[in-house]
């Protein structure tokens, strides 16, 4: 993923998560701004990264380290199933901060209540 550079958030990301994603925005019958979206990334940077991919100035030559962990997954792409679950679930998420928002602010004006009620 990427790496916080400075004092403004500004994130960079390495080039073998930019080939990724580029590959995985070609592979699968889904938009591109879908993609992003699920990563977490702007749209234009993804639409960027394909167009670097496209002149060949976004390349990405593997190394041969070897990961040593003991719960290692394969590296296959999400599948188009899979990112739709994930839209599910972001949107569900979103929901849900919402409501224990406001169920936070209906807390807070009870006490509010109580405490004037208290003081009368």
């Amino acid at each position: 993923m990427g790496k916080i550079k400075s004092k403004e958030r500004v994130l960079e990301y390495s080039k073998e998560f930019k080939v990724k994603i580029v590959e995985l925005s070609y592979k699968l019958d889904v938009k591109a701004i879908n993609i992003a979206d699920v990563f977490g990334l702007h749209p234009m940077m993804l639409y960027r990264w394909r167009q670097e991919y496209r002149e060949g100035k976004l390349k990405y030559f593997p190394t041969r380290r070897v990961s040593m962990s003991l719960n290692q997954k394969s590296s296959l792409p999400p599948s188009k199933k899979e990112l739709i679950e994930n839209q599910r679930l972001l949107k569900q998420n979103e929901r849900l901060k919402k409501e224990n928002d406001l169920l936070k602010k209906w807390q807070r004006y009870l006490a509010e209540v109580r405490q004037k009620d208290s003081d009368s």
